[in-house]
């Protein structure tokens, strides 16, 4: 099966969210070089620095990157529901 196109999805991402990820995913988790990751993703190097440097200061401070809110602060655990009373149903 021919997976090109699929894989472009991920080589060449259309959306900025996406290509952001895609160009700090590769310097964060493949060990791929600012300078390489700038140019693979079609980045200005002194602005990718800035934007790699924001997102680890994001990150120390707790806050998450817009696209991954939902996982970089664990909300807490919701309160058990304590059964209504007798007196409070009526």
């Amino acid at each position: 099966m021919d997976d090109t196109l699929c894989c472009r999805f991920f080589l060449e991402p259309f959306c900025a969210p996406q290509r952001q990820y895609e160009a700090l995913r590769a310097v964060f988790i493949d060990r791929c070089r600012q300078k390489e990751a700038a140019e693979r993703f079609g980045y200005d190097y002194d602005a990718f620095r800035q934007l790699v440097g924001q997102f680890r200061a994001r990150c120390v401070d707790g806050q998450p990157p817009p696209f991954s809110a939902s996982r970089a602060r664990p909300r807490p655990a919701p309160e058990p529901r304590r059964p209504l009373s007798l007196s409070a149903r009526q």
